[in-house]
């Protein structure tokens, strides 16, 4: 390898680990903060490891008798793995339609789709809210897990037409010479070859529910019903004084979970992102 090209590859290294660094100080922070002591705390600085390491603060945390944070994990994890499967079913159904099917206006109601992108959230806010409300929704998971069986949001249906447009199109044909319909091709073709950004949009839509804090604020008034970050949130409130050893130690029980999946689908994560969009 030349010197030059040996030379760009060793900086880009640098900077990715670099980058990796920095984005994972505030997490190891919290998690050296979490394994600590009261006292171990007030004499340390939070950037320094544990001397000693307890797991006290987790079972504090999880055994609080005011906030039971197993039941949030368990609202949490269903609106999110309810959202996940809405969202990749109807996204690629939508996707689908615009990459494959013919039919009048199409490329217009793509980009009007797209147009959606530019529309802050907080515009939608309170109209969403009154219809929610007339529907009798407020108060249960239905506003946090309905919407995402009906379109999958545009940026999903835009990742995935855009993979469905690299695959080849004999393939539909082949299928269709067979006597297969849309729902087929669809189901038993394309949906096969789009792993890698299934996964991705899975991925995006995972993460994004289980870290939603408006929506369950909005909606969720019940504290049986609330999410792991309301929990968080109403911890924290509680507490008189400042127990950063509790709050960083809940702080790491939302995030874990999280990493744990991100690392798992990273792979997948990163093949449908690069491979969007090639022909």
């Amino acid at each position: 390898m030349r010197p030059p090209a040996l030379a760009t590859r060793a900086l880009a290294l640098l900077l990715l680990v670099g980058g990796s660094i920095v984005f994972l100080i505030p997490f190891l922070a919290s998690l050296s903060m979490a394994l600590k002591s009261p006292g171990e705390l007030a004499t340390t600085s939070p950037w320094q490891a544990p001397i000693q390491p307890t797991t006290d603060n987790f079972r504090t945390v999880l055994t609080n008798e005011n906030i039971s944070f197993l039941t949030m994990f368990k609202n949490v994890l269903l609106i999110a793995s309810l959202s996940t499967v809405g969202v990749v079913f109807s996204s690629s159904m939508v996707a689908y339609a615009f990459a494959r099917m013919k039919f009048v206006a199409r490329d217009k109601l793509f980009l009007l789709v797209l147009s959606t992108m530019m529309l802050p959230g907080v515009v939608t806010m309170i109209p969403t809210y009154v219809l929610y409300k007339e529907l009798h929704w407020v108060n249960t998971f239905l506003p946090l897990t309905v919407p995402a069986f009906l379109g999958g949001g545009a940026f999903n249906i835009f990742l995935l037409r855009q993979f469905m447009m690299g695959i080849p199109r004999d393939l539909d044909e082949a299928a269709k010479i067979d006597g297969a319909g849309h729902w087929t091709v669809y189901w038993r073709v394309l949906l096969p070859l789009c792993g890698p950004a299934l996964a991705t949009v899975g991925l995006f839509t995972f993460i994004g529910a289980w870290r939603d804090f408006m929506g369950p604020l909005l909606y969720l008034n019940d504290p049986a019903k609330q999410t792991l970050e309301l929990g968080l949130n109403t911890y924290n409130s509680m507490q008189t004084t400042s127990p950063w050893h509790l709050i960083m130690a809940a702080s790491v029980l939302v995030t874990l979970p999280l990493m744990v999946i991100f690392f798992i689908g990273q792979r997948f994560f990163i093949k449908g992102i690069a491979m969007t969009g090639i022909k």
